[in-house]
């Protein structure tokens, strides 16, 4: 228990409540991203196969097509900068929490991929999940992948809240407190278990040109940058 969390939290759960439940009023709710959740670039067969799992992001949620996503941009990011013919596919629904996610995962037919990239963390932050939850959720995410996915599951950085402007003060400090509390459960496992999870952090988007209509998601240029950043990391499996 992070007991000066909580108990700030007490201290300010009028507030928070409030302003809360405000925020779900004014914030547009936008749609997930449509078209083929999959594609490819590059010609032949794929020397590299992509997955993105997880939230809104993985969803597509702030642009109009998949085209135009995480997965998609990070796999022609990848494409550019090696030559290689990049395979993407995701999966993902608008404001699921880990938990919620596993059950799906558990029933979805999922494509064959070199890499699972998991994109979580900002419905867990604004539903309070607990901590220990959290993690035995991710152990157990892994433990199913384990067998069809032995690389590493790669956990991209919860995004850092306290920045997200269309929330008010003190909801939006809360919320990063609680992100911040998440993403060290990441960094933690990356650290303590390399061969399971590896971390992958990205600059915030904090330019309002990148984020969509509802100031809250990436637009398409915003997850046009997080590619970019993205694919400067290492990709074990895919040699330039």
């Amino acid at each position: 228990m992070h007991a000066p969390f909580w108990l700030t939290t007490a201290l300010l759960s009028p507030v928070l409540l409030y302003q809360g439940k405000r925020a779900r009023r004014v914030i547009p709710r936008l749609p997930e991203a449509v078209g083929e959740p999959c594609g490819q670039h590059g010609d032949g067969t794929a020397d590299f196969r992509l997955l993105v799992i997880g939230e809104s992001t993985a969803a597509g949620v702030g642009v109009e097509t998949h085209e135009q996503g995480l997965a998609s941009q990070l796999a022609l990011r990848l494409h550019q900068r090696t030559g290689k013919s990049i395979a993407w596919h995701t999966f993902g629904v608008n404001g699921i929490r880990l938990g919620d996610l596993n059950q799906q995962l558990a029933v979805a037919e999922l494509p064959v991929a070199d890499v699972v990239l998991l994109s979580m963390g900002v419905n867990d932050t604004t539903g309070f999940t607990p901590r220990s939850r959290f993690l035995q959720q991710l152990r157990q995410l892994r433990v199913f992948l384990a067998p069809d996915y032995p690389a590493p599951l790669r956990l991209l950085s919860v995004p850092p809240m306290h920045l997200f402007t269309a929330m008010p003060a003190p909801l939006r400090q809360m919320m990063g407190w609680r992100a911040r509390q998440l993403d060290r459960i990441y960094q933690q496992l990356a650290q303590r278990a390399p061969h399971d999870f590896s971390y992958l952090g990205y600059p915030a988007v904090t330019d309002t040109t990148l984020l969509a209509l509802d100031g809250f998601h990436p637009g398409e240029n915003g997850y046009r940058m997080i590619a970019e950043a993205l694919a400067e990391a290492s990709w074990p499996g895919l040699s330039e």
